[in-house]
């Protein structure tokens, strides 16, 4: 890396020092996980030192990072909007770091299927938070209770369902990219939606 891009270099070593301070690692601790001498480590943070690119690629290993993630520099759409759903009650954002993923949030005023035939299975995996209201979650045999500001998250090949418990609910849902095509081929991408 060049002296030139002095903004990006500046970025990368701020970036590498607040990484090593977020682990609680001293100087010695990831100098010893990146094979690197404590002085030249201290020297890269501080800015005395050129930025090789083989010395980056071990630090991001060692910070259990990427090189990518280590010198990005696009931030001009760090807000999004939301497409709404307005027939399913749902609002969804892409998340752009990985655009198979998703986060979904839908008010929900049915309480979940009876029928165990009428719940989903997919690969997969799901997180949801209950925004307000209580929700039920119908996970293989099992029913959870979910109260407002409580979690779940599970592997979709579980057959699954959600609903409301006693009056309406939001809730806020993350897919990863498998469980969202699994919600997309049953006809919904709500976690509630029986497939």
């Amino acid at each position: 890396m060049t002296q030139d891009s002095g903004e990006l270099d500046s970025l990368v070593r701020k970036r590498i020092r607040a990484l090593r301070v977020a682990q609680g690692w001293s100087l010695e601790e990831l100098a010893g996980r990146a094979h690197l001498s404590q002085s030249t480590l201290s020297r890269i943070e501080n800015g005395q030192r050129r930025l090789a690119l083989d010395q980056l690629v071990t630090l991001a290993r060692a910070l259990d990072t990427t090189l990518d993630q280590l010198v990005e520099t696009d931030t001009d759409d760090v807000v999004t909007s939301p497409t709404i759903d307005s027939a399913h009650g749902q609002m969804r954002w892409t998340v752009k770091a990985d655009p198979g993923m998703s986060v979904v949030r839908q008010r929900m005023t049915e309480p979940p299927p009876e029928n165990p035939a009428r719940m989903r299975a997919h690969p997969g995996r799901e997180w949801l938070v209950v925004l307000s209201g209580t929700a039920i979650l119908m996970l293989g045999h099992r029913r959870f209770r979910l109260e407002t500001n409580q979690a779940a998250e599970f592997p979709t090949m579980m057959p699954h369902a959600i609903g409301t418990a006693g009056g309406p609910c939001e809730i806020l849902g993350i897919f990863d990219r498998d469980a969202r095509r699994g919600h997309q081929r049953d006809g919904g991408d709500a976690p509630g939606t029986p497939g």
